[in-house]
């Protein structure tokens, strides 16, 4: 019969030395009848000092009796298996010092004698490592806590404080937003300007050198069509112009509200009636019933603005013989105002761009328009308390409902 010394001479024995890991190979009396290099340098002994010796001398004395209890356990059941699950296991050196170890066994057996062989790793280096993380996260802890106290006694005593810093901050937030969309803002105006000015400016220059021939009494006719025209372009212009300014003065801040006491039916009537010289053949408008007891203390000139961007559009993208709806109803001290149309409407996919600045549908690139007349409504309405909402289905018509208070809290 062989003995575990011849094998350990073999080419079996030169793999065995050259493992990084410490074997350790016990028989059925847990005594050591092999150990490789690695082993012996990490519990401190000489080669060849712990053959013949007991196991129990590379355990500390307070684990050697349960040890003993689970190595009997272990050769019983022969299958291979992890050391210390949910618990830490520690060998001892030569030199009395404890340090953590994982160990892993594996039984054999060798012309009829049973074996163990236990493959042994240093895991000081990683235990250190996980006490310094468990420390810096206790610390951590700790001073998270503390802040966490701190904090709270800060905002019980500062929460209007608080509240200012959030706006602030917001505002700031805000102020980066624009600033990131500034190049292309800048450049979707370049082009905006140069479509929407060139068009009317060379209708202006074209009933202008008409005008010119027309010198003969009888030829008056002509000459007041194109002064209408110059004048529906300069108007145009002017209302192009008009919105230009409304967007820089809402970006900075000076936008100076003036606030009065008026009758809705005033402004509407007003609108409806200079929307009649845009209607188109066979387009109406129909009036909203039962607005002449409306009274709204409320910006007269933005709720003028507000009417006519939306009536004007509603006339713009209908085509002939259609209707355009308006209605007004009042609840909880809150004006509703809805303009219904049957025109182009807006395609699903692009709705949820129509409020932002310079923003056209696909469907309404042939029609004149800046695309900032909806963004100027809700800004306006945003900084007085007020929304603008809408429903739309393409080819059959759009329904915009502005919501605003009817008492003024500036």
């Amino acid at each position: 019969m062989k003995k575990f010394e011849e094998i350990n001479k073999s080419s079996f024995g030169i793999l065995f030395e050259s493992v990084s890991e410490g074997i350790i190979v016990v028989n059925k009396s847990q005594v050591v009848v092999a150990i490789n290099a690695s082993a012996n340098k990490m519990f401190g002994y000489e080669e060849g000092e712990l053959k013949g010796k007991p196991l129990d001398l590379l355990i500390p004395q307070k684990y050697r009796h349960n040890h003993d209890k689970n190595v009997d356990r272990f050769m019983e059941s022969s299958e291979n298996r992890q050391m210390g699950h949910g618990r830490d296991l520690y060998g001892l050196r030569k030199d009395g010092s404890q340090f953590p170890v994982e160990a892993g066994l594996n039984p054999f057996t060798l012309d009829g004698h049973h074996y163990v062989m236990a493959m042994v790793i240093d895991i000081s280096i990683r235990k250190t490592q996980e006490k310094q993380i468990l420390d810096l996260n206790t610390k951590l802890e700790q001073k998270i806590e503390r802040r966490t106290e701190e904090l709270k006694n800060t905002v019980i005593e500062l929460e209007d404080e608080i509240i200012k810093r959030k706006e602030a901050e917001n505002k700031i937030k805000e102020s980066l937003r624009k600033e990131r969309e500034l190049n292309d803002l800048k450049t979707k105006f370049l082009s905006l300007v140069s479509h929407e000015f060139k068009t009317p400016l060379s209708g202006i220059l074209t009933s202008t050198t008409l005008i010119g021939k027309y010198t003969q009494t009888e030829q008056q006719e002509k000459r007041e069509k194109h002064l209408k025209t110059i004048k529906n372009k300069v108007k145009y212009l002017n209302n192009i112009l008009d919105d230009f300014l409304s967007v820089e003065r809402l970006e900075t801040g000076k936008v100076n509200y003036k606030f009065s006491s008026f009758p809705l039916s005033k402004v509407t009537n007003e609108v409806i009636y200079d929307a009649n010289m845009l209607l188109k053949d066979g387009q109406k408008i129909s009036y909203p019933k039962n607005i002449d007891e409306i009274i709204l203390d409320f910006d007269e000139k933005i709720l003028e603005l507000i009417l006519t961007n939306l009536i004007n559009n509603a006339i713009k993208y209908s085509p002939e013989n259609t209707t355009i709806s308006i209605e007004a109803f009042t609840q909880e001290n809150m004006l509703s105002i809805i303009v219904k149309d049957q025109g182009i409407g807006i395609p699903e996919k692009e709705q949820k761009y129509i409020f932002k600045r310079y923003f056209r549908a696909e469907n309404a690139l042939l029609n004149q328009g800046t695309g900032i007349g909806l963004n100027i409504i809700q800004s306006h309405l945003e900084n007085l308390g007020g929304n603008i909402i809408f429903t739309s289905k393409e080819n059959e018509g759009s329904t915009f409902t502005v919501t605003l208070p009817l008492t003024s809290n500036q």
